[in-house]
Parts: C-alpha cells; sequence; structure tokens
C-alpha cells in the first residue's frame, strides 16, 4: 500500500525507502537472541541471497560462502564450537548459516569479471588473495543481514566460536575460512536485549 509522502521531507530526483522500509532494515531491526520453532525454508533462503548477491565487492569477486546447518546431527557438531554464550541461541534458532570466505574466488572471475582477461591469473599469486576474500565476504556479511531482514526475519550474527573446530568440521579441505555463524528465523519472545547507545554523527564524521 503506497504512504502519504512526508512534507517535512525534501523531494528527491531519485527514490528513497520509505520510513517503515528504513525502519524494518535499520531503526527497529534488532539482533536476535531467541527464535520461535517456525522454520526457515530453502525458498526463504535462495530469496535472501538473490538480494544479497547484488552487493558490490572488489572485482566483483564475490567470495562469501554459506553452509546451512539444518540437520539435528550437523546442530550437534556444531554447539560445542560456539562459545558458552552463544550455545543457546544457536540451539534455540531453526536455522544457522556458517558464513566463510573462498581464498578460491578467483576462480569464478572469469566470468564474474570478464573484460579483464587475466584477473584470474593475477589473483592466483597474490600473496593477499585470502586476506581480499575475507575483507569482501565480511562486506557481504552485511549484506546478509539486511537480506534477511528485508525478508521479515531477525538474525544473530556472532562471532564467538571456535574458527579453527568450524573450519575443520564443516570446511573440510576447502580453501574457505570462516568469517562468522549467523542465526536466522522469527524472533522469539525474549529475543531482544534492552537496545545500547549508538554514536552521534559528531563523534563519528570528521570533514577535511
Amino acid at each position: 500500500m503506497a504512504t502519504a509522502p512526508d512534507e517535512t521531507r525534501p523531494a528527491s530526483p531519485h527514490p528513497i525507502l520509505d520510513e517503515a522500509a528504513q525502519d524494518l532494515l535499520f531503526r527497529e531491526a534488532r539482533t536476535a537472541n531467541s527464535f520461535t520453532a517456525e522454520p526457515v525454508t530453502d525458498e526463504q533462503v535462495r530469496a535472501i541471497y538473490e538480494l544479497v548477491k547484488w552487493g558490490p565487492t572488489a572485482m566483483n569477486s564475490q567470495p562469501l560462502r554459506l553452509v546451512l546447518v539444518r540437520s539435528a546431527g550437523a546442530r550437534e557438531r556444531l554447539l560445542p564450537l560456539m562459545s558458552e554464550g552463544n550455545r543457546a541461541k544457536t540451539a534455540s534458532a531453526p536455522l544457522t548459516l556458517i558464513v566463510a570466505a573462498d581464498g578460491d574466488f578467483h576462480e569464478h572471475l572469469p566470468a564474474t569479471f570478464p573484460h579483464r582477461a587475466d584477473a584470474r591469473e593475477s589473483l592466483a599469486a597474490h600473496p593477499g588473495r585470502e586476506r581480499i576474500a575475507h575483507f569482501n565476504a565480511s562486506i557481504q556479511l552485511g549484506y546478509l543481514i539486511l537480506g534477511i531482514r528485508a525478508l521479515g526475519l531477525a538474525a544473530g550474527p556472532m562471532a564467538g566460536f571456535d574458527a579453527v573446530g568450524v573450519k575443520k568440521e564443516f570446511l573440510g579441505d576447502t580453501n574457505q575460512e570462516p568469517v562468522a555463524v549467523v542465526n536466522i528465523g522469527r524472533p522469539g519472545p525474549d529475543a531482544w536485549f534492552q537496545r545500547n547507545p549508538r554514536l552521534d554523527y559528531e563523534q563519528v564524521v570528521t570533514t577535511i
């Protein structure tokens, strides 16, 4: 349903997300710490990715890789690798994603960055390729959180886990390294902690 224009805001020649959409993605969005039992379907995950994939990365590298932890057996393997404060959150989530950075992202550059013919070869020998992968996958993690919110779900991103153990248990012999673990689902009744303050504009922005 279209909303009435906000007469207090200046007109823009470009489309702007309405206030409700901005609230959904930013102002009212929260990190979820518990979830209902309502499942997250493969169709929902695909819809999230179909949004996330359009976010920019350096050289269109797209190093983000996702492992969907669905089965009870997989969850039992993951829970001991989570920090103590994150185990109950992960146990309550209908779906948990292991977010990884693929150090072999360059193998896809002939398709994703076709206008530079030597891209794959130049990155193959690049000593900082894994760092590039981690940096850009971290950017994509931000897109992922917004994509989850855009589909009406809540995200619980976590860095508190045994990265070496997750790598060994779930990523094996690949050249993928874990970046984060993200719980997703419908928030439970006690999902929200008290919201902490944010820094003001003047504390963050410097003009030179």
